[in-house]
């Protein structure tokens, strides 16, 4: 399965548009949360009136310059992996949206115990029918785990979620797609799971997931960062 990776569109839709002429052919989008412009709410809802072109399929959280209350519009759309477990062709998906707190500029920022709980579902699911690990999910988290190439700011600070990070180290998920911090687009593994952020596509940047199962086990394929030319 093919999915197309993308993040902090921030209200950009230029950027969708090309998308549909370059990536045509994908199984369905992951998207790791802003939706909105930064102090610009209103950005959102065509943001994901745009997305929705794209594809049928859409599995999304929000982002820390999203309104919290929009995550009523995922829901209405069906299109929120937030706090919840959603079953697709023997994959499972799962999210956490919003960031840490930080500037307290942005409507949707939280503690590393609240981002964390969006996550609790798959654990308590998982630890009730099995050894505790997931590693048929993806997992869709605005906020990256700490200490990977992908929470790196400019200064060379390391600022992701700790406990995302031991959620990660636990529960094994297949793959991890984030955002949230532009300049630290990349791939990189906590043990076997990969960890995508595709970079902002407000700025050109997005990525590309395959997975396949192989004699049984699930397993990355691709994951691949890509540019808008142009940019």
């Amino acid at each position: 399965m093919k999915f197309l990776v993308i993040s902090d569109i921030h209200g950009d839709l230029a950027y969708i548009e090309k998308l549909q002429a370059i990536e045509p052919t994908f199984d369905g989008i992951l998207f790791a949360g802003d939706f909105a412009r930064f102090n610009e709410i209103e950005t959102g809802l065509p943001a994901l009136n745009k997305i929705l072109q794209l594809h049928d399929d859409v599995y999304a959280v929000l982002g820390n310059c999203d309104e919290p209350s929009f995550i009523e519009k995922l829901e209405e759309k069906d299109i929120s992996v937030q706090g919840t477990l959603v079953f697709r062709d023997g994959l499972v998906f799962a999210g956490s949206g919003g960031a840490l707190k930080f500037t307290g500029t942005t409507p949707n920022e939280r503690t590393d115990e609240e981002l964390i709980k969006d996550l609790s579902v798959a654990v308590e699911s998982q630890e009730e029918q099995g050894d505790g690990t997931w590693p048929n999910m993806i997992a869709i988290v605005h906020q990256p785990p700490k200490d990977t190439a992908c929470d790196l700011i400019t200064a060379g600070i390391h600022v992701g979620s700790p406990l995302i990070r031991n959620f990660i180290q636990e529960v094994k998920p297949l793959a991890v797609v984030t955002g949230h911090i532009h300049e630290s687009k990349a791939v990189d593994h906590i043990g076997e799971t990969t960890i995508i952020n595709p970079g902002s596509l407000a700025e050109g940047c997005y990525g590309i997931l395959e997975v396949s199962k192989l004699q049984g086990v699930w397993q990355v394929t691709k994951a691949e960062l890509k540019e808008l030319s142009g940019n």
